[in-house]
């Protein structure tokens, strides 16, 4: 429920008798013990995830993403849960050279505050699947893109731009490479995991749309007929990953899963999601999220 969270995403489900919403921070131990005792699977999305507010407070990246997910270990541990299934990310590996792609069994080499963080939890969930036989699973996912998206991120923050007739800010000279997944290929790959799901695995999650910033602002530009010239280069941020590129042939053949959108599908319903919803994202704007270089700001 922190800057990240907009209750109106859930509107939908508030008349689902399945859906149950408990309003606990993951770090308050007491309030876990609390929390109801008819959990057989717990995933954990629970994160802070914006690479550039880790850079100007890492503290908090600290807090949610390693003491939140130990806390949430021991719960897990405490109520002998049938699955953990951790949300971790492709950036644990650092960048990708050009001609490598990581598989499950590259080393950890995280470069941001918010990687370490990740890369550290990750790390927690693996022991307590060693030490006290955790059912615990992790999946590695690259960027997820799609309807509800915060703004700050930036396919969301690209898109938003362009309807308020904002310059797009890109870092560096916009060739950085991230492989994109539509979201909800990624729901499927958790689905899976949650109910075929090797304990003590690792899976990798791609989709391998792996494109330059630079060409997904474009893509975006020209879907909303907006100006190149729009187009910002700004100052990088330190520690910039060049490159992102997972091999996810292990969930592919375990599990069969496959994505099951094009990325200009995805790309097109999203950018139309965004300018339907205006009254979803516009209240969760300001200068600060749509900053040119948001990890110079004072989060």
């Amino acid at each position: 429920m922190s800057f990240g969270a907009n209750p109106r995403s859930l509107d939908d489900l508030n008349t689902n008798s399945r859906y149950q919403f408990e309003k606990c921070n993951v770090t308050d131990a007491k309030k876990l013990s609390e929390v109801s005792s008819q959990i057989d699977v717990i995933v954990n999305f629970a994160a802070e995830t914006h690479v550039d507010r880790s850079i100007s407070n890492p503290e908090a990246f600290l807090e949610s993403n390693v003491i939140g997910t130990h806390r949430l270990l021991e719960f897990a541990r405490k109520r002998d849960v049938r699955k953990f299934v951790q949300i971790s990310t492709d950036e644990v590996y650092g960048s990708a050279p050009s001609t490598m792609t990581f598989t499950e069994y590259s080393p950890l080499n995280p470069s941001s505050p918010y990687s370490a963080s990740k890369a550290a939890a990750d790390v927690f969930v693996m022991s307590y699947y060693s030490t006290y036989g955790l059912p615990a699973v992790i999946l590695r996912c690259t960027n997820n893109f799609g309807p509800y998206q915060f703004p700050e991120k930036f396919i969301p923050k690209t898109i938003i731009s362009c309807l308020l007739d904002r310059e797009i800010p890109l870092y560096g000279d916009g060739s950085q490479v991230r492989d994109w997944i539509y979201v909800t290929d990624f729901c499927d790959a958790i689905s899976g995991v949650v109910e075929r799901g090797s304990i003590g695995a690792i899976y990798n999650v791609s989709a391998g749309n792996e494109l330059p910033n630079v060409e997904v602002a474009k893509k975006i530009l020209r879907t909303l007929k907006k100006p190149f010239e729009m187009i910002r280069f700004v100052e990088d941020r330190p520690g910039h990953d060049r490159r992102y590129s997972l091999n996810s042939e292990l969930i592919r053949e375990k599990l069969q899963w496959r994505p099951n959108h094009q990325f200009d599908e995805g790309l097109n319903a999203t950018v139309n999601w965004y300018v339907s919803n205006e009254n979803w994202w516009k209240p969760l704007l300001s200068d600060r999220i749509l900053s040119a270089t948001p990890w110079k700001e004072k989060w």
